[in-house]
């Protein structure tokens, strides 16, 4: 989901030498350590470089203390400044939300300028690091030491000090870009322990977060500045600084061990005590990066090369950043209806991006994660009966209404279908079909009633028009019921929904062959052009959601008049350039003619070229994508991370197949980037893919053989994939 983007696309060419297959390294491999986080902190990334446990409630991160587009995930890479390490983040969402509970450690005096920035230290890269779980750096204005590591719920932080009258600020009074703050509170426990909230208003509303912090060192003194919060002339509630002094001897180390809640400051209180419960930061530090080692082990790739190394893994590990775990140790969680509510035997899940993550990530998480697939169904569902409707765009207890489509019903039916965990399946398509029947909500009962959404009309919900999409994202996650109930046995609501799927053809215009806006009459609107980015088409032009169809390819081949039309119309997607002239809104980043990678609709078009029988231009677009529009350096993502979609089509693609229909378990075959990658599945067995001679230019599949035996086919299933097995390609540099 790319709801500002900015950066025009640099097309770079890497070096990259041919990798070679190592079976074995000579030392123990560190995968944690092949991660670079900075990838993507600058230009359009929009990710922060902070530690987090896989899938963790905590983003434990640098703030450089500005607002503005560029710092969307508190930390931008050109910057020079740190005003704080707050306890929550989002990844390259583009929305400006949370940055809780942050703290500040100083030096007396203190570096202070005006508001915005207030308390803040100069830092240079050159004395800054990360890697997956960790995170450091030295603040040169104070001459501290900063090194933060987490926990599922718990931020971990070890400060070095000079000798030195020293203090760390906790500022609950802050807020950038969309976050407010309504109310806050501090309170100390002992010499060593204080506690409290913050709540607000964002892109998420009524947020709240709990927390409970720990000293390793007892403060001298605790003060706090507190002032009254306004809001339309009334006060909501009080904001808070609390600043705790300490006398610091020359290398002395105090560690600030923090708990989140969404439950309580109780909550806090047991989740510190139970994941947390001793000053030591290097024991916690080896427990998140053995987790992140387990993690990301479970693809293994032979290649010589260390970029295209940290590329991948960089790439796993941002697909594993969100969604992230919302209950406490206890199991318990704040629900959309702003009650507590209790998970038990499975984990409540927040942050989900569903309108680009159903795409990609969701698939790979089947693979690689399977189990937390199975609790992401369940905290659906919990959602569901807590909302009334399933998730679109959800966190913190809060649906934010973002972006279009009824997504979950996708990863629900893939997981359904790929008989993964043990959620019941008819209260699920019940959460389904009741989701995509709330008529009230953003043109669903127009769209049940003409066939499509009208885009002259609007309702409560449908204020942002994009009709066209609507009725194309639609149509997607009513295939996605239907086959649902057909495996369910549900005949009548299968027949039903297969009908609401074809609803893609009522949009098409065959005198113009593209996919136009409609009234509630039934005229196209006038004027249309394919180039033009509209209010009825989201953050995309006509160009870039036409190949929305992914549940029948083959009838969008038909459509156009068979696949000699389809070829030519796919080759003019990425050779009709924009002009010189042409004002392109801040989404279209990472583009080839018109196809945009650095916003999701136009992920899986390059791999259309297999249903019409070209698979080599698939290999060839593929091949460059990876190659030019991802990089080890921090301006190495093209396009918005949005919660690890972004690098979900990397890691699928360089494996070398991809998810075109998320749910279909077809995965369709492009280039592999390595000689060799394996896939660690459930129950021990191994998916192998070699490509011996690939490299930059032989990137062409001149053969395959699937366990030894001739494969022609254009993809692999599934089941293929679950059985184990070996994917072999001969590759060359001619198509």
């Amino acid at each position: 989901m790319n709801l500002i983007k900015i950066c025009p696309f640099f097309a770079v060419f890497l070096s990259f030498g041919a990798c070679t297959v190592r079976m074995q390294d000579a030392a123990p491999v560190s995968y944690a350590d092949l991660v670079n986080p900075f990838i993507g902190t600058d230009f359009t990334g929009n990710t922060y470089p902070g530690a987090q446990a896989p899938f963790g409630m905590v983003q434990l991160s640098p703030d450089n203390g500005l607002p503005g587009w560029d710092r969307i995930s508190g930390y931008f890479y050109p910057d020079s400044t740190i005003a704080g390490f707050s306890h929550t983040h989002l990844s390259g969402a583009g929305a400006g939300d949370l940055y809780d509970i942050s703290f500040m450690p100083v030096t007396l005096p203190y570096r202070e300028a005006e508001a915005p920035l207030g308390i803040y230290s100069l830092f240079s890269h050159s004395e800054e690091s990360a890697s997956a779980g960790y995170y450091q750096v030295r603040l040169k204005d104070y001459d501290i030491n900063v090194e933060l590591t987490a926990t599922e719920r718990c931020g971990i932080q070890r400060y070095t000090f000079p000798e030195a009258d020293a203090a760390v600020f906790l500022n609950l009074r802050k807020a950038m870009n969309w976050d407010f703050t309504n109310d806050s509170h501090v309170e100390a426990v002992d010499s060593v322990t204080v506690q409290g909230y913050r709540f607000s208003d964002g892109w998420a509303r009524g947020q709240r977060i709990y927390f409970r912090t720990r000293f390793s060192k007892p403060f001298a003194s605790m003060r706090l500045d507190t002032a009254a919060v306004l809001k339309d002339g009334r006060r909501t509630g009080t904001s808070v600084v609390a600043r705790f002094d300490f006398r610091t001897k020359a290398g002395e180390q105090i560690l600030v061990s923090t708990a989140l809640s969404g439950v309580s400051i109780e909550g806090a209180a047991r989740n510190l005590a139970a994941e947390v419960p001793e000053d030591d930061f290097d024991k916690y530090l080896a427990a998140t990066r053995k987790a992140w080692d387990e993690h990301l082990s479970k693809i293994e790739i032979t290649c010589d090369d260390s970029d295209e190394k940290a590329k991948f893994y960089t790439a796993l590990y941002h697909s594993m950043l969100a969604p992230t775990v919302y209950c406490d140790v206890d199991g318990a969680y704040y629900g959309p209806d702003k009650k507590i509510h209790q998970a038990t035997g499975w984990t409540n899940y927040s942050t989900f991006s569903l309108w680009d993550t159903y795409r990609a990530a969701h698939p790979l998480y089947t693979f690689i994660a399977p189990e937390r697939v199975n609790d992401m169904v369940k905290s659906f569902l919990a959602f569901y009966e807590q909302n009334g409707r399933l998730p679109v765009w959800n966190f913190y207890g809060s649906e934010t209404d973002m972006m279009i489509g009824y997504h979950a019903v996708a990863v629900i039916a893939d997981a359904y279908l790929k008989g993964l965990g043990d959620f019941n399946p008819e209260q699920a398509l019940e959460a389904c079909v009741s989701t995509a029947n709330i008529d009230s909500y953003r043109g669903i009962g127009l769209y049940k009633k003409l066939g499509y959404v009208p885009y002259n009309l609007t309702d409560g919900y449908n204020a942002e028009n994009w009709s066209l999409s609507k009725t194309l994202e639609y149509a997607y996650d009513d295939y996605c019921i239907a086959r649902m109930a057909e495996k369910l046995g549900q005949k009548q609501t299968a027949d039903e929904f297969y009908k609401r799927a074809g609803n893609y053809k009522n949009v098409y215009n065959p005198q113009t062959s593209f996919m136009q806006p409609r009234d509630d009459k039934g005229r196209f609107i006038e004027g249309f052009s394919p180039d033009d980015y509209t209010p009825h088409i989201c953050e995309s032009n006509g160009w870039q959601y036409f190949w929305s169809v992914q549940h029948d390819v083959d009838g969008l081949i038909t459509l156009v008049g068979g696949k000699e039309r389809f070829v030519q119309k796919l080759d003019s997607m990425f050779t009709c350039h924009p002009s010189a002239d042409d004002k392109l809104p801040i989404f279209s980043t990472g583009m080839i003619g018109q196809y945009v990678h650095g916003n999701e609709p136009s992920h899986h078009v390059i791999y259309l070229f297999n249903a019409a029988g070209r698979p080599w231009k698939t290999q060839e677009y593929a091949a460059k994508v990876m190659h030019e529009l991802y990089k080890n350096t921090p301006d190495g993502l093209c396009g918005n991370e949005d919660c690890g979609q972004m690098s979900a089509w990397y890691v699928f693609s360089a494996m070398g197949f991809y998810p075109v229909n998320p749910i279909s378990g077809r995965y369709e075959i492009g280039t592999p980037l390595y000689p060799e990658a394996k896939l660690h599945l459930p129950g021990g067995k191994v998916f192998r893919v070699l490509a011996p001679a690939v490299s930059k230019t032989k990137r062409y599949i001149r053969s395959a053989k699937l366990n030894g035996k001739t494969y022609n086919d254009t993809h692999i299933t599934y089941e293929q994939i679950m059985d184990g097995g070996v994917l072999e390609f001969e590759m060359g540099d001619e198509n």
